[in-house]
């Protein structure tokens, strides 16, 4: 497993216990406290991911809202949820992801930890997120 991808699971698990706690992923990242700021140090791309989604949520939820045919931010699995905003963040605010990775490792992510239905889902957001993705204004 590619150290982004531990990362990725990482950042998840912050997001989620975040959005349960109702405290902002910060917060959280910050309680995690030793021993595991080492964990945190070996994998920068987890941090930058938990901050650029706290940066840019209110964004990221409307374009979720605003794609998500038939569904809901509040109807969606909270995991599912949360896998939409990191992949959405990676997808158009981090450049030295290529869009497809992105797309990819979420929808991996939606297949080991959410329902059957999850990765079919977050696949057919995400990629219409990646083909509006020059006009969208961010």
């Amino acid at each position: 497993m590619s150290a982004r991808t531990k990362a990725r699971k990482l950042a998840l698990d912050i997001l989620f216990a975040a959005e349960l706690r109702e405290e902002l992923p910060t917060a959280v990242l910050e309680g995690r406290g030793r021993p595991n700021q080492d964990e945190l140090a070996e994998y920068p791309h987890a941090v930058r991911l938990i901050e650029g989604v706290q940066e840019h949520r209110e964004r990221i939820d409307e374009l979720i809202a605003t794609y998500a045919t038939g569904w809901t931010l509040e109807r969606m699995p909270a995991v599912d949820r949360n896998i939409l905003r990191m992949g959405a963040y990676e997808l158009l605010w981090v450049d030295d992801v290529p869009d497809g990775v992105a797309v990819s490792e979420a929808v991996v992510l939606a297949t080991e930890l959410s329902t059957d239905e999850s990765p079919r889902f977050v696949n057919g957001l995400l990629s219409r997120l990646q083909q509006l993705k020059p006009s969208l204004t961010l």
